[in-house]
Formats: C-alpha cells, sequence, structure tokens
C-alpha cells in the first residue's frame, strides 16, 4: 500500500533523522532534497521500481533541462530541477511526477560567470522542495524560493558569492529540517553555515566557518535521547549544531582536510567515508606543476593568478591565506609556510608540507555516536579504519548493518556497521568508468549511476547481487531521484522517468 502519510525515518530506537515541516507534511514517497530523506538515498515509498530500463525501454517521460549537475527532487507529486539553458541562464523547472507534464519554467539571467572543472557545471546544486515552495540556490543569485505550484517569488536572500581557487565550482544544495532550510558553503573565502525560516527567508542563525577550507558535505539531522543535533562534517572535524540556535554543541577531530562526501546516519550513529590529501601537496601539484607555475617547490601569487586565468582572484584570498603565511615576507610560500596560508592555524588536519609525496593522502572509514557536549573525539568515535578503495565524492550506503562504498572504475566494497571490518574484498560493479552520483535505493534495489551512463542495479541484500547494467545513452554526474514508483535520472542534458511497466 503506498504511503501517503506523515514522512517517518525512525525505525525503532535512537536514530539520526530527518525532521519535516511541521505545517507542511511531507508524504512517505517524497524525495524533498539531495539523497532524499535526511540524505540517506533511500525511499520510504514501497512501490516496484525497475530493473531493466535506458534511455528508450521503460521510459515513462522524459524532458531536455539544459546542461547541468544537480539531481532532480520530489514533493506532492511535482518534480523539480534545474539546468543552463543558455551560457549566462539558469532554468527551474516543474513537471507532474505522474504525466511527466511541464507545469512551469523559471528563467535567471546569472551574468558573466567563472570557468568551472569540465565535470561540474554552473548548474551544480540540487533544490530541495516541500508542498508549498521550492528552494533553489545558484551561486551567482544567492537562495531563491518560488511556489511550488505556480513558480512565481516567494523571498530571495542573497548571499556572498563563492570562490574556488582550484575550479571545483559551487556543488552544495539546500536541505531541510523543521521550519528551517539550512544550507553550508565552505569556500576558499566566505565558509559560513546558515540557517533561514522557511516561510520568510529571514535569517534565523548563521555560523561563520572561518577555521574551514573547501568542502561539500550536506547537513544531516541526528536524534539522540530526543534531542535532535544538525551534523556536518567540514575540514578536520564532525560538528553537531543545536538548532536552535546555531551553536557548535559538539565536536569530534575526526575527518581529513576536505571532505567532499555526506554522512549517513542510522540508529544514533554517524558513519562517514573520507579520501584527503595534504594542502601543501597539492597546492604544488596542483598550481606550482602546472604549466603555467614555475615548478620549483614554492608558490608565488603571479602563479595562483595564471592558474586562474580569466578568472578573477579577491585580494581579501590573498591576505587571508599569503598574509598569514608568509613568515619571511619574501612574496613565497614554502614548506611549512603552505600549511600555514592554507588551513587554520587552529584546525591544521590531513597531512603536513614535510611527508612524502606518496604518503601525503589518506582515506578512512569511520563511525561516529551522535549526542555528546563540547570534543567528544576520544568518547564518542566507535571506529576508524584505514581503507584502499574510499572515494572523495561519492557517499556511503548505509543499511541493514552495512557500509557500501563506490568509487573510480566501479570498485565496491563492503564493511560492517558494528565494527567497520570488511565483509568482502573489493569488487567490480558495472563496465568501469568513473562514479561522482552516489547510490540511492528502493524496492530492495540499489541504484548506482556512473559518468559513462550506465546505471547498475543491485539486490539490496548481504551479497549485493548484480542485477543489471543499464544504458542511459549520456553522461550522469547527478545522484538519482526515487518517488512512487519512479526513478529520476539527471542525465547531463535531460531527465529522465523510467518505471516498472505497467
Amino acid at each position: 500500500m503506498r504511503s501517503r502519510r506523515l514522512l517517518r525515518l525512525c525505525c525503532g530506537g535512537l536514530l539520526c533523522s530527518s525532521i519535516v515541516l511541521s505545517a507542511v507534511a511531507a508524504r512517505g514517497d517524497d524525495w524533498p532534497q539531495f539523497r532524499g530523506p535526511n540524505c540517506t538515498g533511500i525511499s520510504q515509498d514501497d512501490e516496484p521500481l525497475p530493473v531493466h530500463f535506458s534511455d528508450s525501454e521503460n521510459v515513462a517521460w522524459q524532458h531536455p533541462v539544459g546542461d547541468g549537475v544537480g539531481g532532480a527532487v520530489v514533493a506532492a507529486g511535482r518534480v523539480f530541477v534545474n539546468g543552463m539553458t543558455d551560457e549566462q541562464t539558469v532554468s527551474l523547472f516543474a513537471f507532474d511526477l505522474k504525466s511527466g507534464k511541464k507545469l512551469w519554467q523559471r528563467d535567471w539571467a546569472t551574468g558573466k560567470l567563472p570557468e568551472v572543472h569540465a565535470t561540474n557545471s554552473q548548474a551544480s546544486t540540487t533544490p530541495a522542495a516541500d508542498a508549498e515552495r521550492v528552494y533553489f540556490y545558484f551561486p551567482s543569485l544567492g537562495l531563491l524560493t518560488v511556489d511550488a505550484e505556480t513558480g512565481e517569488d516567494i523571498w530571495h536572500q542573497e548571499l556572498p558569492v563563492p570562490f574556488f581557487v582550484f575550479k571545483w565550482g559551487a556543488g552544495m544544495s539546500p536541505v531541510l529540517y523543521d521550519d528551517l532550510v539550512l544550507f553550508c558553503q565552505d569556500d576558499d573565502l566566505y565558509p559560513a553555515f546558515y540557517a533561514f525560516d522557511r516561510k520568510t527567508g529571514k535569517l534565523r542563525w548563521k555560523d561563520t566557518r572561518d577555521d574551514m577550507a573547501v568542502n561539500y558535505s550536506h547537513p544531516v539531522i541526528c536524534t539522540v535521547d530526543g534531542r535532535d543535533d544538525i551534523v556536518v562534517a567540514g575540514t578536520g572535524m564532525l560538528i553537531g549544531y543545536d538548532p536552535e540556535t546555531g551553536e557548535r554543541r559538539w565536536h569530534a577531530k575526526a575527518l581529513l582536510r576536505n571532505i567532499k562526501t555526506t554522512p549517513v546516519c542510522s540508529d544514533g550513529v554517524i558513519y562517514i567515508s573520507v579520501q584527503s590529501g595534504g594542502i601543501a601537496n597539492q597546492w604544488l601539484a596542483s598550481v606550482d606543476n602546472a604549466e603555467t607555475g614555475h615548478p620549483d617547490g614554492k608558490l608565488t601569487k603571479d602563479e595562483v593568478r595564471a592558474f586562474m586565468g580569466d578568472n578573477p582572484i579577491p585580494e581579501a584570498f590573498f591576505r587571508k591565506t599569503f598574509d598569514r603565511g608568509d613568515l619571511n615576507g619574501d612574496g613565497a610560500l614554502e614548506g611549512r609556510e603552505l600549511d600555514l596560508a592554507f588551513l587554520h592555524p587552529d584546525n591544521f588536519a590531513g597531512a603536513t608540507y614535510d611527508t612524502p609525496k606518496e604518503n601525503a593522502a589518506h582515506e578512512y572509514v569511520l563511525a561516529v555516536r551522535g549526542g555528546g557536549e563540547g570534543d567528544v573525539t576520544d568518547s564518542h568515535v566507535l571506529w576508524r579504519n584505514p581503507t584502499r578503495h574510499t572515494d572523495h565524492i561519492v557517499s556511503p550506503y548505509v543499511s541493514d548493518g552495512r557500509m557500501l562504498l563506490i568509487k573510480e572504475g566501479g570498485i565496491s566494497t563492503v564493511f560492517d556497521t558494528e565494527q567497520g571490518e570488511p565483509l568482502r574484498g573489493a569488487k567490480r560493479v558495472g563496465r568501469g568508468g568513473n562514479y561522482f552520483a552516489s547510490p540511492v535505493s528502493g524496492d530492495g534495489k540499489i541504484y548506482i549511476a556512473s559518468q559513462n551512463g550506465k546505471v547498475v542495479v543491485l539486490r539490496d541484500h548481504a551479497d549485493f547481487e548484480q542485477l543489471a547494467t543499464n544504458d542511459m545513452g549520456e553522461s550522469i554526474i547527478a545522484t538519482p531521484a526515487i518517488s512512487d514508483g519512479n526513478l529520476l535520472i539527471r542525465t547531463r542534458t535531460k531527465l529522465v522517468c523510467v518505471a516498472q511497466p505497467q
């Protein structure tokens, strides 16, 4: 029987859960934000989902939606997705989930945009939605909120335009909790975590995260002993926030220099996979050794400007970094100065400048018990196990006591969630390729989309039997969405809805 009641993520016991807006009840088949309910990737709907499909087989409907890598979301039977419909126009689309009919389209002029990495897109974020509103972030526009039925403006919050010195570009999406819209943007210049009132757009609180480097990890909700914490991973630390005030209740110093995966919560425990190199090594490898650099083990402002090309560098970035790190005042960063310049002095994480290059990258899986006060590193980190197969972008999938990881080449590994021990060795799924989308599941099936356009279907069971590999005919970076028996796949230029044949 199809669930249409208040979305419930609690399965008994103490659990990390997504809390829905009390005034706008979500439904069991909603997929309201990046990776669905509480960013877990797990659908609460019990409708059957397809095993075999393609860009022409078992397609319920499809539409061109411009270039983009942000996923679709679903609320109250409406689907929302965004894309670049020309070089300086971003569009937000609304479709009827059942029929595929386009309900409305909003277009915004973006102005001239900075260059971003080819894998990314200017339309890089996933909207969030409830039955009444759609919340959409775009770097040059800020946080836009429109009416879900009509697309008309409701409120708009301008935010600092983020700056990314390595040209990664933006990738963070709004997340919903109770009557708040949460948005965390750890960029190279204005890292901050915001909470806005869903109805009015008023800023409830803000945490200026100046102790963070660049991160791409979404907030998740953890409930322990009846208390909700908003949990965000970042440079060196996992932090639990008070939802009412935005104060940092607790932190665990257990992470690396940056994190691009989003944690998953289950039964009061936060599960994380991390992979990151040392900051000095990255700067030298990316900038000093670039074609525009002078490979001498030093870094100058001119090298950074040349690396960025036509992308202007705010002087505030140099004041924040070079002015802090250049201890001898010679205009170049070298050795320990690189560490001091690009990581906060009170929050250094990852390998140091003198770590041999071959040892500068680390990767591991870990589990942290939610709750607590202050520094919980020693008291709440349950386990931390090194691996050789974590991915720096693809978030883990956690279900039934198992933690599944997918990395480049389709290499999968599985760990138990009790001790983090491997349940089997590395095994390839699909047909290779790069992976950026995170696994999602519904109807006992796990869907894993790859950059080469293939979607692997696994059985959500201890053996993770591979059921099919489906070709969508176009690159996929976005994480798919699931709702009401539909799998919504956002390829590079299209939104395709596939469903079980009736």
